[in-house]
């Protein structure tokens, strides 16, 4: 039997594919022992405030708030209960759209009650700025919007807000009936390593 030699381009080609696995594994191993530093202890948790702007559009050409589940039979609630919503929201510095995009907030939320305007959320912060692009925080919860101010669980993180917990505080900045358009301000109190 004759032996085969394989091309110098298969040979570079496969010398690349292990040393690109070799890099992935080694990465995956700081990862975890960077968890269990967390996890053990030895990384001090600390305490952030985040306070942004959260545009919910359903006006215009180019909605960022899209209602998707309109309930059947459901004509008669004034609250809409029944109906989901699914957003694209930007997240702002100011009140004001065109002021500095800081991320966005992605995820659904649906109204939960026959007598109320309340909502059940669930989205996730991005940021795009600064040494936060990439990381993200999660919240799901209870919205009463007729309250002036609303609590809602942070229940998770990426990225620099991994294992992060905490609350979100929400209050109306202001809202067009017409339009349903509304301008939310968040203040998010949270603890990560």
């Amino acid at each position: 039997m004759a032996s085969r030699i394989l091309p110098i381009s298969k040979i570079a080609l496969l010398s690349l594919l292990i040393c690109a696995a070799l890099v992935s594994a080694d990465q995956e191993e700081e990862r975890d022992i960077d968890d269990q530093k967390l996890l053990l202890g030895f990384k001090k948790e600390k305490l952030s405030h985040f306070r942004f702007y959260w545009h919910d559009t359903y006006s215009g050409r180019n909605p960022s708030a899209v209602r998707v589940v309109e309930p059947q039979g459901n004509k008669t609630t004034k609250s809409g209960f029944g109906s989901v919503t699914m957003i694209d929201n930007p997240l702002t510095e100011k009140p004001e759209l065109g002021s500095k995009l800081l991320g966005r907030a992605q995820g659904f939320y649906g109204i939960t009650s026959r007598e109320e305007f309340s909502l059940l959320m669930a989205m996730t912060f991005v940021f795009v700025q600064g040494k936060y692009n990439g990381s993200t925080i999660t919240i799901f919860g209870r919205n009463r919007v007729a309250d002036k101010v609303r609590e809602i669980p942070v229940i998770s993180g990426s990225g620099l807000f991994r294992f992060a917990r905490g609350y979100a505080q929400a209050s109306t900045y202001s809202f067009d009936p017409v339009s349903l358009d509304a301008v939310v301000e968040y203040n998010v109190y949270l603890l990560h390593y």
